[in-house]
This record gives C-alpha cells, structure tokens and sequence, in this order.
C-alpha cells in the first residue's frame, strides 16, 4: 500500500513539474515575442555620426573632360590627406558618412559613390579608391536646383544620424534649368539642411560662347548657400580646386563656419560694396536671351 501511495506522489509531482515548466515555457516564449520588436529596433537604429555630408559636384557642359578630371581629383586627394582624417577623428563621435554625386542639367543627377562611413585612414581610403574607378561623364545645361533635390531624400533611410546634415555644391555657373534654385534651396533648409558652395571662378568661356557670370561668389552667397552655418570657398580657376575642397572639407568636418580668423579671405568678396551681385535668375535669364535670339 504505501509502495502505491509513494508511485501516485511521484506521478503526481511529475505531472506538476510538467505543467509547471510547460507554463513557464509559455512565459518566456511570450516574453521572447514581446521583446523582438526592440531588439529589431535596436539593430536597426540608425548609427550616429558627427555629419552626414552630401558632395554634388557639377558635370554640365561648361566643364570639360579634363576640368570634370580635376574636381575628382581634388576629392580623391582631400580625402587621402592626413589633415582632414584628423579632422573626422577629431569630431564628438569620431566619424561621418559621405556620398558623393555628380549632376549637370533637370534630368541628370547620379549617385558615383553611396554613403561610406569614414572614420580612420582605411575607411577614408576605400572611399577615395571608390571615386578612383568610377568613370566620369559630363552632360549639357546646369541645374543646381536639380542637385538639391536630388540630394535631399539621400539622407531619408540611409542608415546614418548625423548631428549635421550638409549638401556640398560645387560649380562653375549659375542655375539655368530645372526650376529657381531659391525655391530649393529653401526647401532644403525648412528641412534641416544646411548647404554650402564651392563656386570655381574661371573666365573660360561656356560651350555656346557664353562668357562666365561676373561675380559667381557673390551669386552662391545669396542664392546657393544657406542653413545654420552655411558658407562658401571661392576656387579660383580648376587648377585652384584641390585647395579649396580641401579647405572646406575641414571647415565643414569640423563645424566651423569662416569668420573673422584666417578663413575671412573665403567671404571678404561678399563684404566688398564695390561689386554687384548677380540676380538669382541670371542662368534662366541667360538661356531666354539665347532661345529668343534663335
């Protein structure tokens, strides 16, 4: 008899661990599938940087083969100099991510390297052997509005959260096509962006004969640039390129904004009284005179 009431006690608390260690499996199955979502989030947060920096380099027709040549180049080299990779270790988190575009006219705009994180000499030269092998073609016309806006929805879901949000443009004339680059350019700051100008003073004449816009730092200062900090590093002429990407590749990395140091050569055209800034259709208006003389 008591061999029997030993046997039930065991079954008995067997069964008991069974449905004890059967609910305790439901717990932490349900615990598991309640706690997924925030470790996908967590997986899949965007990686903080210091800045999040857009290149838009122009390729219209006014640049040549050897002139587009030039503008890489002097990417290429500033993103190989050991000033500038200080620069990025030197920031807050110790990094950025970049992507570098080229674009010409409203219907041309190509992404030549997506977003690389840089952030030590290695990451800086895979982005600079990156650009190396991309081949380079230049088109007609020139949309600076067409840039921004291909620029913008760039920094939507790229994987980044940069305490800074730059587009970078570089060019050798006005907006002539695509829409007022006012417009966009305003669109682009009520978004959070800031947009800064490299404009290459050159007296080269266009492909039609045009000769360059009178001014064209004064024209990025009041209608190209703009967002908190915006500024802009004249390149006097192509052969000058290398030294101002560079130049305002460590301006921008680092959040400084040229003022009244060194870096005051870079503005004091745009305090000097003496000259006239273009209007901000010049290049539209430039393209009617054309269309109205044919």
């Amino acid at each position: 008899m008591w061999m029997r009431y030993w046997k039930s006690q065991r079954r008995c608390k067997r069964s008991g661990g069974a449905r004890l260690t059967g609910r305790m499996q439901g717990i932490l199955a349900a615990a598991a599938l309640f706690a997924l979502p925030f470790a996908a989030a967590a997986q899949e947060r965007d990686l903080a940087v210091d800045l999040e920096l857009v290149l838009a380099v122009d390729v219209s027709g006014s640049i040549d083969a050897d002139e587009a040549r030039l503008q890489r180049d002097g990417y290429i080299a500033a993103f190989s100099d050991p000033e500038v990779i200080r620069a990025v270790s030197g920031g807050m988190l110790g990094r950025i991510a970049v992507t570098y575009i080229e674009w010409s006219g409203a219907r041309y705009a190509q992404t030549i390297v997506d977003w690389m994180l840089i952030e030590d000499p290695a990451s800086a030269r895979a982005f600079a052997e990156r650009l190396a092998m991309a081949p380079i073609q230049t088109e007609l016309w020139t949309s600076i509005s067409n840039a921004i806006a291909f620029s913008m929805p760039k920094f939507a879901d790229n994987r980044f959260e940069g305490t800074r949000k730059v587009i970078d443009i570089s060019g050798d004339g006005p907006n002539n096509q695509g829409g007022l680059v006012t417009a966009f350019r305003d669109r682009a700051v009520a978004a959070g962006i800031t947009i800064n100008g490299l404009p290459i003073v050159n007296d080269r004449a266009g492909p039609w004969g045009w000769p360059p816009l009178p001014d064209l730092d004064l024209y990025y200062a009041a209608c190209v640039i703009g967002g908190s900090g915006s500024f802009y590093v004249v390149a006097n002429s192509f052969a000058d390129f290398a030294r101002a990407v560079r130049q305002k590749l460590l301006l921008e990395i680092a959040g400084r904004v040229p003022g009244d140091g060194p870096e005051r050569i870079f503005k004091a055209a745009a305090r000097n009284a003496e000259r006239k800034t273009p209007a901000c259709d010049s290049g539209e208006r430039r393209v009617q005179w054309l269309l109205d003389e044919r």
